[in-house]
């Protein structure tokens, strides 16, 4: 689950037009911008395997990003904040709401990794990924869905804030196909920097709010 993430956060501006794309983004990908640094700490680890199907990635140990609980309990801490910057309780709660939405997400596609809880025994995942073309069909159509709501909500209101926007779409578009068809990564610390760039995204998507005006209040 790639663009997937994004795309509910895409959707989420329908919900919450005062929240900047670039919250929405951080929210929606909380978890995975917190776990490059936590590899590189060492706190959570994954094994690579190259040649393993449907990816080359085995996710062994990390629960302080990937648990249910610490989704909950992140997506309140970022809800929260943003709740006493704005004191806009929907917008706080869609924002955490987000948050969460990873854990969920994630459950679908994943194989049981995902723990209820920091030591948790029980692992969860569907493992729809086990089922490439049907997950990445659902992954596109749920990004068509999310830039669909994201544009019913918004305009531009320059030439950055429609080719900027198509921009970002076309490149984590090319970023999930790289990821589904690429190579295996050649080491954990280059999966850890890589995630690391994921900022970029949500610098980016905060570039292209800035010049696009909400439709409704």
């Amino acid at each position: 689950m790639f663009i997937g993430h994004f795309a509910a956060g895409l959707a989420a501006k329908k919900a919450a037009p005062a929240v900047s794309l670039g919250i929405l983004f951080l929210a929606v990908q909380f978890a995975d911008l917190l776990w490059p640094t936590l590899l590189l700490a060492g706190v959570e680890q994954v094994q690579i395997v190259p040649g393993a199907k449907p990816i080359p990635l085995i996710f062994t140990h990390y629960p302080i990003s990937h648990s249910l609980l610490m989704g909950v309990v992140w997506g309140i801490l970022i809800g929260g904040i943003y709740w006493l910057v704005r004191r806009d309780r929907r917008a706080a709660l869609v924002v955490g709401l987000c948050v969460l939405s990873h854990w969920v997400l994630d459950l679908f596609v994943h194989v049981p990794d995902l723990p209820l809880y920091p030591g948790s025994s029980v692992l969860l995942g569907f493992g729809l990924w086990n089922q490439t073309i049907l997950e990445l069909v659902i992954e596109l159509l749920m990004f068509g869905l999310g830039i669909y709501l994201y544009l019913g909500a918004t305009k531009a209101k320059n030439k950055i804030g429609s080719i900027g926007f198509w921009a970002l779409m076309v490149f984590l578009l090319g970023i999930h196909v790289a990821n589904i068809f690429g190579p295996p990564p050649p080491d954990v610390k280059a999966i850890a920097w890589a995630g690391q760039l994921q900022w970029l995204f949500v610098i980016w998507a905060f570039w292209v709010d800035r010049n696009r005006e909400a439709l409704t209040a």
